[in-house]
């Protein structure tokens, strides 16, 4: 029997989904809802970060509250949907999907292709969408308007700025919004929330690159009036606020989390372009020249 302390906490009894589990946003989300006596279950396509994240999260978690890993591939909708089929039966009940898969490259526009362009929408767009349609038939099965399910998606500033040589990236970020909003007005009579975040740069072990460059890193704090870029848990506490009652009224929204960004502009990043795919190359593109046909 779950203790008076543990019966008190706002997430007692709750099971979160967490696809990209292992990342550092998907890790800081889970220390979040763990704390609060939520159970999670985190989902990866590699075993080996399951099981780091997995112990890592263990070291200082509530009583009676379970941390549960799965290998799979959340743009496989075969195994996404036999992901979340097993974490219900393990826990009775799904009361909160969070979508953190995502990313993109720094890739001028004239560097696409198709298959290029659409692996990021897969990435970021299809991943979540595959993730809300296979989760809302398990929330339905405890969802109430006293128990609201609660979806979250990770967006990016992206999705409102426009950033110089990002262009499947912002386009993917944008129609991830459009993907929020639209599947919050469908399910908002089954009594489940939608909503996402919009971080802003966040270290992580994809972006430590960007922190580790003195000059890239000063380009994107400098757009920031709280002079700072992010960490994991600034975004795992406006997730954690997204998926708990406490934002039972909110539905539909995308919250900024990016120390104020969006009050200016998206840095510049022509010199990682150069950096990345030389001068040539990029003065071609600037030129409006494709580089490598």
């Amino acid at each position: 029997m779950a203790s008076r302390v543990q019966q008190l906490l706002p997430l007692s009894g709750k099971h979160a989904f967490i696809t990209g589990g292992s990342g550092g946003i998907g890790c800081a989300c889970a220390k979040k809802l763990l704390i609060d006596g939520a159970n999670v279950t985190l989902m990866a396509r590699n075993n080996d970060s399951l099981n780091a994240a997995k112990k890592e999260l263990m070291e200082d978690i509530p009583t009676g509250t379970h941390v549960h890993t799965i290998a799979a591939d959340s743009c496989n909708e075969t195994e996404l949907k036999d992901a979340l089929d097993a974490s219900h039966k393990r826990f009775g009940c799904l009361d909160i999907a969070i979508a953190t898969v995502g990313g993109g490259a720094i890739r001028p526009l004239l560097m696409h292709d198709e298959k290029s362009f659409n692996q990021e929408l897969q990435l970021n767009i299809v991943s979540a969408f595959l993730l809300i349609p296979y989760a809302t038939p398990l929330m339905v099965k405890t969802a109430s308007p006293e128990q609201l399910g609660s979806i979250v998606c990770i967006s990016s500033d992206a999705a409102k700025l426009v950033f110089p040589w990002l262009p499947a990236y912002t386009t993917a970020k944008s129609g991830l919004e459009g993907l929020v909003k639209a599947c919050a007005e469908e399910l908002s009579s089954l009594n489940i929330r939608v909503n996402a975040v919009r971080p802003g740069l966040t270290r992580t072990k994809a972006t430590q690159a960007l922190f580790d460059n003195t000059e890239i890193k000063k380009k994107f704090a400098q757009e920031k009036p709280l002079g700072r870029l992010g960490e994991p848990d600034d975004v795992a506490a406006g997730v954690r606020y997204l998926a708990g009652p406490e934002s039972s009224w909110v539905t539909g929204q995308s919250f900024a989390i990016e120390g104020g960004n969006e009050l200016r502009k998206g840095p510049d990043m022509a010199e990682m372009v150069k950096q990345i795919y030389g001068d040539e190359a990029f003065e071609k593109v600037r030129a409006g020249i494709a580089p490598f046909d």
